[in-house]
């Protein structure tokens, strides 16, 4: 059952379209609703649903588009509770407005959290869950695109909900027109039915007398058999334009009389401006201002080239502040010294815990990450126009669009209802356009408040983009078990750095009986951020590889070992079988060939992959195929879902390659693509990804596939050539066959 109130929002204000929200809205938030709707620059929108009367059906995605699939998926989920024609429906951005904030995240992280289920509140309580849920999303400013959230959370506890409630009233319209009890109805391709004499009306028809009815609370879900569109391979809204060139994201924006701003901030973490001398650029053409921050210096110009051109030919000095000394070796030591000296945070303990670890033999390993940037293809980018009269118009693609106009107001000192925030689509987002990663929008906002009247687009550079992120951070963990004589382990030990606190991700999946973890936090002055698959890439990295040193210790098969620890856990299991056996797991191969495999849960969904790779004598690497089985519950949309997978092995496998931010003298040293690698279309293996559905709760489809890449990988390399990778990027390492000796 739902623990949502449904609020239906109709009559004549809004032309006889049917509007499906989230609350019992006060009159002051109705009248906001009514004033938004009524926008002359916009069709009518709600929160997630509009039923026009010519039956479009519009679903309101409070989201950003960052080519994940999502508004297609959610859109088949409302769309099949509502029992809609899929030839009329459409998909809409949510405006940034707090009307739109998604309660949906708030209800579903709290209940992933507890280990609940909407069941398990009473139901006399449920109205003031939905309320709170609601409440804290406002409060929050959440419109969040991250997590792999979109169709587990906003999916199943938001679009579902809202469109059954509205196929509901849209029930109670007709049965209302022929005087009949709303059992004798039911509803097919935007029509609804007397089931008896065949007499139908279109849900557009309906749409105003439906308005005049009270939903229900909890409406009626349909059973998973049930379904006509979630489970089938719809092709997606957003591909025609991405493919033809015409979807416009934030670079794209064009204003009348806009100007374009180029920008170099202090290459040391901290460092502040000293000065500039703008004498060189006097009489550069289309020039028209230098704006000073207090890091960085802006170049506006009437071209965005000639801004570049004249920024190039200034030469700030900034003052590097306490960082300048700071290095990757030196962050690196600090990383081993803390592991070794430092005061390791007990977090989780099982079983016996650390006190197990002496009975039965040590194995050791120490495994560490790097740096990575998220070198997402559309650089950063805001458009932003500063009004004389103090208020903001900010044009921007990010993860948050509610987020972010209550930020650039922040950062304008200026009341949130005086700024109008543009969510367009982004070129990529890996965590890079999520909250506390927008230094992109504070520069864009201070700019354009130095030149007030003139819409300013600040464009990073490719190497301002790669210098200025906010990185996934360095890791380094050190694990322990102690293995028995069947060569299985009886205690597993973690110890991790960490920049922030505890990971559950470091806990592993297979069944040892005595488990221990701690970390150690370890500052530095590199930004950091979340990163497609967050803590689950590095974790999952230093788990299966370690688990795969303990077969091989153990002189038994990886998959075999694997199979020993996960007996009780049957989806994860049969995932794994999946994917050993759709990659010819055990077949033999030639020479300097390896098949490594990985099993990681992240996001609620399951992935294992095989790599099978082959290494030349010279140590050249090869990558042939990576084989992927995956159970996410169920996959709303087949082929988006294993279009995310495919994407996140890329991913994954790219920084596993080459990924690998670098720190000299407190700044970044890596620029651009020539320095910061990227798998290429020519090395780039086959990729087979193969559904492993059951019924457990829907999970996500954006990050889950790329974690388990690079220890498949290097576990793959091991099997070719002996060699284990314990620190990434595999770049660094020599993978050459050294000479026998005699």
């Amino acid at each position: 059952m739902t623990t949502r109130r449904i609020f239906l929002l109709g009559g004549a204000t809004v032309a006889g379209a049917l509007i499906v929200g989230y609350a019992l809205w006060p009159d002051r938030r109705l009248a906001r609703a009514h004033e938004l709707l009524t926008d002359s620059a916009g069709p009518l929108l709600t929160n997630w649903i509009q039923i026009a009367d010519d039956d479009t059906v519009t679903i309101v995605i409070p989201h950003c588009d960052i080519g994940t699939g999502s508004f297609t998926a959610l859109s088949q989920m409302a769309a099949d509770e509502l029992d809609a024609d899929w030839r009329h429906v459409r998909a809409q951005a949510a405006p940034a407005d707090t009307l739109f904030a998604n309660g949906a995240l708030v209800e579903g992280f709290l209940l992933e959290r507890e280990s609940m289920t909407r069941d398990s509140i009473p139901s006399a309580l449920q109205g003031a869950a939905a309320s709170a849920v609601r409440g804290i999303a406002r409060y929050m400013n959440l419109q969040t695109t991250g997590g792999s959230s979109a169709v587990r959370n906003t999916g199943v506890y938001g679009m579902r909900v809202a469109a059954a409630a509205a196929r509901e009233m849209l029930i109670k319209a007709a049965a209302a027109r022929m005087n009949a009890p709303i059992t004798a109805f039911h509803t097919a391709s935007s029509r609804v039915i007397h089931s008896s004499s065949g007499t139908s009306f279109r849900f557009g028809e309906l749409a105003a007398a439906g308005a005049h009815y009270s939903p229900s609370s909890q409406p009626r879900l349909k059973a998973k058999s049930e379904y006509q569109l979630v489970g089938k391979p719809i092709k997606r809204f957003d591909i025609p334009t991405k493919v033809n060139g015409t979807m416009q994201y934030g670079i794209d924006v064009t204003l009348p009389g806009m100007l374009y701003g180029a920008i170099t901030i202090s290459p040391v973490f901290g460092g502040k401006l000293a000065s500039v001398d703008e004498a060189p650029i006097a009489r550069h053409r289309g020039v028209k201002q230098v704006v000073r921050l207090d890091d960085a210096i802006v170049v506006v110009a009437d071209r965005y080239w000639r801004a570049c051109d004249a920024l190039n030919a200034l030469h700030p000095i900034f003052d590097p502040g306490i960082n300048a000394e700071a290095s990757s070796k030196t962050i690196h030591e600090r990383h081993r010294a803390a592991l070794t000296n430092g005061n390791i945070k007990h977090d989780v303990s099982i079983g016996a815990g650390a006190d197990a670890l002496g009975h039965g033999r040590i194995v050791e390993g120490i495994y560490s990450v790097p740096y990575l940037a998220h070198a997402t293809m559309e650089p950063m980018n805001a458009t932003v126009l500063y009004g004389t009269d103090r208020s903001l118009e900010v044009w921007a693609g990010t993860q948050d669009g509610l987020a972010s106009r209550a930020f650039c107001a922040k950062v304008a000192n200026i009341d949130m209802q005086r700024v109008k925030f543009h969510l367009l689509p982004s070129g990529g987002g890996f965590g890079r356009r999520l909250p506390d990663q927008w230094n992109f929008l504070t520069y864009g906002v201070k700019t354009a408040m130095a030149m007030p009247g003139s819409p300013v687009k600040l464009i990073f550079s490719r190497e301002q983009d790669m210098q200025h992120d906010y990185y996934r951070p360095t890791v380094m963990s050190r694990l322990k078990a102690t293995v028995q004589q069947d060569g299985l382990p009886d205690t597993w030990i973690t110890n991790y750095t960490t920049d922030d606190a505890s990971n559950s991700e470091a806990h592993i999946i297979y069944d040892v009986p005595n488990q221990a973890y701690g970390y150690v936090k370890v500052e530095a002055p590199v930004p950091t951020g979340a990163w497609r698959g967050v803590e689950s890439t590095w974790h999952g990295f230093f788990i299966e590889s370690f688990i795969d040193e303990l077969a091989h210790e153990a002189q038994r098969d990886p998959l075999e070992y694997r199979r020993s620890l996960l007996q009780r856990k049957l989806r994860h299991l049969t995932t794994l079988n999946l994917a050993a056996e759709r990659a010819g797991w055990g077949t033999p191969l030639p020479p300097r060939h390896g098949r490594g495999i990985a099993i990681i849960e992240c996001f609620g969904t399951i992935v294992a992959q095989v790599a099978h790779v082959e290494v030349s004598d010279a140590g050249k690497l090869k990558i042939l195929r990576v084989t992927a089985a995956a159970d996410c519950g169920m996959a709303v949309n087949p082929d988006g879902f294993k279009a995310q997978i495919e994407g996140g092995i890329i991913f994954g496998l790219s920084a596993a390659l080459y990924g690998q931010i670098t720190i000299e003298h407190g700044a970044v040293v890596q620029s651009n693509f020539p320095d910061y690698r990227t798998l290429s279309l020519a090395d780039c293996p086959a990729i087979d990804v193969h559904l492993s559905e059951s019924d457990a709760p829907l999970g996500g489809a954006g990050e889950p596939g790329t974690p388990p890449a690079a220890p498949a990988l290097t576990n793959a390399i091991f099997a070719a050539t002996g060699i284990r990778v314990r620190d990434l990027p595999i770049m660094n390492q020599s993978l050459r066959r050294e000479p026998s000796v005699t």
